[in-house]
């Protein structure tokens, strides 16, 4: 039985779903994986969640009866001082998406923790890489004022499905910020075009496999944990924001202007609605970090990636001789952080073979920091200065550090560049 995280027992497609044995044998694979042997309260919520789901129980699957019945908490505790059930939900899903993101799992059934829910969902090997649906979406298009050498419109395609976390509302923040992108947009155009030919900047450079590609560009967007938690809340009655972390749409709107000075087409996706198919069929460009389970995934390997435990959540420098890392207590408050960090990166992706560029930080303030890096030319050049020479022909990752002033990100500094 495949099991809908929105109405529990309900049966999907039932013909290729996967038994509930086939389901149990995945899940003792995955328990004894590295990922999840290493930790006490992984395994206890993932083997908790599947079974229950299993035996018809996803109703239940609230975030107090967890705590409650898998960790041993009083039935009365207080879950918004004790977040111990949402920030193991949180790396759960991270563990998996690294699990299933290495080649080697490819064939293996699905099980997956999707984000605004306990309820896990399971998927036979053969849906793994879902081909892109077009159902329930729709489009706008941001028309610029005529000019030399118009080319294709500016399109951004969001989900509207019934399990989208994101309300017309929200995506109604996101097109003011690209319509105020592409008035910057075509303000730099009138001034001088993106031609990425002969003399060019070093953030025409930058951008160049992103800006430069027939092919359209996906934004994907993360998604905060603080949407995750809807015990006793409709998903049509959400906080107009809730799904939507601002320093995000900040970074959209900074980071689509080459974009959108060349015309060029793009789509903007939350990271739990991107398909590997959208992700292979041009360049990427991800926003956020651990709420955006692609950017988990693709920096997993890569020589500076995130990482975190029970209480630190950090950027870590695998590269060199010493494992450098920055680190930030993730159970302090946001108003008594005094700084955050952030990792840029201009990639080729082994596994999509597509460009990808990642501004993600450990916190939203830290992503915003990163998209400075990759708008403002001054901040761009000093991290370039980090560089090695032809480092335009070559993969590039960066650590961002920015130091927050009232809650807001101060200028953007950088501590390692790392070039392969």
């Amino acid at each position: 039985m495949l099991l809908s995280p929105q109405f529990g027992r309900e049966l999907i497609d039932a013909d290729s779903a996967p038994s509930a044995e086939a389901v149990r044998e995945q899940l003792r694979s995955l328990l004894a994986h590295p990922l999840f042997t290493n930790s006490k309260r992984y395994p206890v919520l993932l083997g908790y969640a599947v079974e229950q789901a299993l035996l018809g129980n996803a109703r239940d699957l609230k975030e107090r009866t967890i705590g409650v019945e898998a960790f041993g908490r009083e039935p009365n505790y207080d879950v918004g001082l004790d977040p111990v059930v949402r920030s193991t939900a949180a790396e759960v899903r991270k563990r998996l998406t690294q699990y299933y993101y290495n080649p080697d799992h490819a064939g293996e059934l699905v099980i997956e923790l999707p984000v605004g829910s306990y309820v896990p969902s399971f998927r036979p090997p053969a849906h793994h890489h879902a081909a892109l649906t077009t159902t329930g979406a729709f489009a706008f298009k941001v028309e610029l004022p005529a000019r030399e050498s118009v080319g294709s419109p500016v399109v951004l395609a969001a989900s509207t499905s019934p399990h989208s976390n994101l309300t017309r509302r929200q995506w109604s923040l996101i097109i003011l910020a690209l319509l105020v992108a592409a008035s910057i947009g075509f303000g730099i155009a009138r001034i001088k075009p993106f031609s990425f030919a002969g003399e060019s900047s070093n953030l025409e450079r930058f951008w160049a496999p992103v800006a430069g590609s027939a092919s359209r560009v996906t934004y994907c967007l993360g998604e905060p944990e603080s949407a995750i938690d809807r015990e006793n809340r409709a998903l049509d009655v959400l906080p107009e924001y809730a799904s939507l972390n601002v320093s995000d749409v900040t970074t959209l709107a900074r980071s689509v202007v080459p974009l959108v000075s060349r015309n060029s087409s793009f789509r903007v996706v939350a990271s739990s609605h991107a398909s590997f198919a959208q992700l292979r069929e041009g360049p990427v460009v991800l926003i956020g970090a651990f709420d955006n389970v692609w950017t988990m995934r693709i920096t997993q390997n890569l020589p500076i990636g995130f990482e975190s435990d029970h209480q630190f959540r950090k950027v870590v420098d695998r590269k060199g001789p010493q494992k450098r890392l920055w680190a930030i207590d993730g159970q302090l408050p946001e108003t008594k952080l005094a700084q955050d960090y952030a990792i840029v990166a201009r990639i080729r992706d082994n596994i999509t073979g597509q460009p990808v560029i990642i501004l993600a930080g450990i916190w939203g303030e830290g992503t915003e920091a990163a998209s400075e890096v990759v708008s403002n030319p001054v901040a761009l050049n000093a991290m370039l200065k980090k560089a090695p020479k032809g480092w335009d022909h070559m993969n590039l990752e960066a650590v961002i550090e920015t130091q927050l002033i009232d809650g807001h990100p101060g200028p953007p500094s950088v501590l390692a560049v790392e070039a392969w």
